[in-house]
């Protein structure tokens, strides 16, 4: 994944302050969606045939098992706002009394110098669940996935890729990827068809920063005595739940 410095930040943040926009083009973005094209002229069913195809694909064996876990957990305690800080834990404190190496990551880096809103919110840290597999192999689970593409002014079919996105995203680094550079890709020509600039933290590099494992600081999380109580509860209702009937919408 490639990595973002703030130096570089602080530059496409200047460019895009003083002439408008981003004087680096954006190289992670998938070469057949590029800004020459407009989206009006692309097969839009092949573009979405594109992000599905990756949204249902698996990079490790492992990955359907945490992805059918973290739904049932949120279905039996009757989670509905899943993006707060308690059913993140929560879910870190179940994965781990399951054998998984999980732990909640806050990625953050200090930039004082920009006067950006969405960069300063970078700089308070945005959280996600990290699962070491063996081999270093990572996995990410994030609880809020979807609006963190979501635009202003989006175009119609900006909307229908973003309707495509699962609430809850479980998946390899990979797979991660694929998925930002695909869509950053389609905000860029959302943002040219209403004729506005296209802004540096929209880029792909900037977007995979919020995942990226250089910048994660890991949270603690204990398994306390009252989570393990919850969680031996949720495990009880599991052996009676079937699993198709879990919580369809948040994956799809």
């Amino acid at each position: 994944m490639g990595s973002l410095e703030e130096e570089d930040l602080n530059q496409m943040v200047r460019d895009y302050i003083e002439f408008g926009s981003s004087s680096s083009s954006d190289s992670s973005s998938i070469s057949k969606f590029s800004s020459s094209s407009s989206l009006s002229s692309l097969n839009i069913e092949s573009f979405l045939i594109n992000l599905k195809e990756i949204l249902g694909s698996y990079t490790y064996k492992e990955e359907p098992l945490i992805e059918e876990k973290v739904s049932m957990f949120l279905k039996n305690m009757g989670i509905i706002n899943n993006k707060q800080d308690k059913s993140k834990k929560m879910i870190v404190t179940k994965l781990k009394t399951e054998g998984f190496k999980a732990s909640l990551c806050k990625n953050s880096w200090t930039n004082p110098s920009l006067n950006c809103l969405e960069v300063s919110r970078m700089s308070d840290g945005y959280e996600y669940i990290d699962i070491i597999l063996e081999d270093q192999k990572r996995v990410i689970v994030d609880m809020d996935f979807n609006s963190q593409f979501e635009l202003a002014r989006p175009t119609e079919f900006y909307k229908e890729l973003i309707n495509t996105l699962p609430v809850i995203f479980v998946g390899s680094e990979d797979k991660l990827n694929k998925v930002i550079s695909l869509l950053c890709s389609a905000a860029k020509q959302s943002f040219k068809e209403n004729d506005l600039h296209f802004p540096p933290w929209r880029k792909s590099n900037y977007m995979q920063s919020k995942w990226e494992v250089k910048y994660c600081k890991r949270i603690s999380v204990s398994p306390s005595k009252k989570n393990l109580q919850l969680v031996v509860g949720v495990e009880q209702v599991n052996n009676t739940t079937s699993t198709s009937s879990c919580c369809p919408s948040i994956f799809c």
